[in-house]
């Protein structure tokens, strides 16, 4: 019999030194509150879930409230789940105005497809009676400094806010790209991921992620369950979550070192930051990151671990 756990990541990124007490509040609360819905209903999907909802009501994090803001100043946010006993998969893209988009992505699993975006998104939640706020409802304070900061930046040429592919070169900036995600395993090896995000700062309206897209942002099988985060269309070229699955599966890596290695060589390559939790099918955890800093907490024998920066990993007992 495994030790049942939930891990959680509060996204990879610049993340300043104000945020961090914030973020790792968060995201210890979250690992919390998976794993304790986990022990009452036995359902690793429902652990996920209420770690992301969680998570998804902090504005300390990019996921619906909180969320940053497109070059048009909305906000347009995305999501997917996965059963690793089953790979059933749920993902939603281009949604509005909804505060658990995740909480949909778990229903677009219940319909004939994997994946739904924009209008026909939004109508599954009307149909599923979700809440539909005002506009700008989920806009925060730091989001709009952080929109008004990225275009001061653009317009005064600044590299560090965008992204530019001329022929081969390829110039990387660093931006906001957090993200948060969940991965559970229970005592019979059952593992379940769901990742939550709002984007980047100053997207075009319409752009989609490696959040929604399964193999990228989010993976799940009984084998590994993997939730990425960092720059998307850099974990998009590289299938990050696949890749670490992967190494687990064809050079026997543990957890840990195949998390390492993948987004050591992702960002080697393509040069765009990013970071990945993993839970294998042994229950030995994996956390790892390129950009400066990444929130996470997990959740295991009564214990809490967490940290944020490069090598940090602190406990408390429950």
């Amino acid at each position: 019999m495994l030790q049942p756990i939930v891990l959680v990541h509060g996204g990879a990124g610049d993340i300043p030194f104000e945020r961090v007490d914030g973020k790792l509040v968060g995201v210890k609360a979250a690992a919390k509150i998976g794993y304790h819905k986990l022990q009452e209903t036995g359902c690793v999907l429902d652990a996920v879930e209420e770690a992301v909802r969680n998570m998804e009501l902090d504005p300390y994090f990019n996921a619906s409230y909180g969320s940053v803001l497109t070059a048009d100043a909305t906000i347009e946010l995305e999501a997917s789940i996965m059963n690793g006993a089953n790979l059933k998969v749920g993902c939603a893209a281009l949604v509005k105005d909804i505060m658990h988009p995740i909480s949909l992505a778990r229903k677009v699993m219940n319909t004939p497809h994997n994946f739904l975006a924009g209008n026909g998104a939004m109508e599954l939640a009307e149909q599923e009676s979700f809440e539909i706020l005002h506009s700008g409802q989920l806009v925060t304070h730091y989001a709009r400094e952080a929109l008004a900061e990225w275009k001061e930046g653009l317009n005064k040429g600044e590299e560090r806010f965008a992204r530019t592919e001329i022929g081969t070169e390829n110039k990387y900036k660093k931006v906001e790209t957090e993200t948060v995600g969940a991965v559970a395993i229970d005592c019979k090896g059952n593992i379940a991921v769901a990742t939550s995000t709002g984007g980047i700062t100053g997207k075009l309206p319409g752009r989609i992620g490696d959040t929604p897209l399964i193999g990228s942002g989010t993976y799940a099988d009984n084998l590994v369950g993997v939730s990425t985060t960092g720059h998307g269309e850099t974990i998009m070229k590289y299938c990050l979550a696949h890749t670490i699955l992967k190494r687990i599966d064809f050079l026997k890596e543990n957890a840990q070192i195949a998390t390492e290695n993948a987004c050591k060589t992702m960002t080697e390559r393509l040069i765009g930051e990013g970071g990945a939790i993993t839970i294998d099918y042994k229950g030995q955890v994996g956390i790892s990151f390129t950009s400066k800093r990444m929130a996470w907490a997990y959740v295991k024998d009564s214990t809490i671990h967490y940290g944020i920066e490069k090598n940090q990993h602190l406990q408390e007992f429950l």
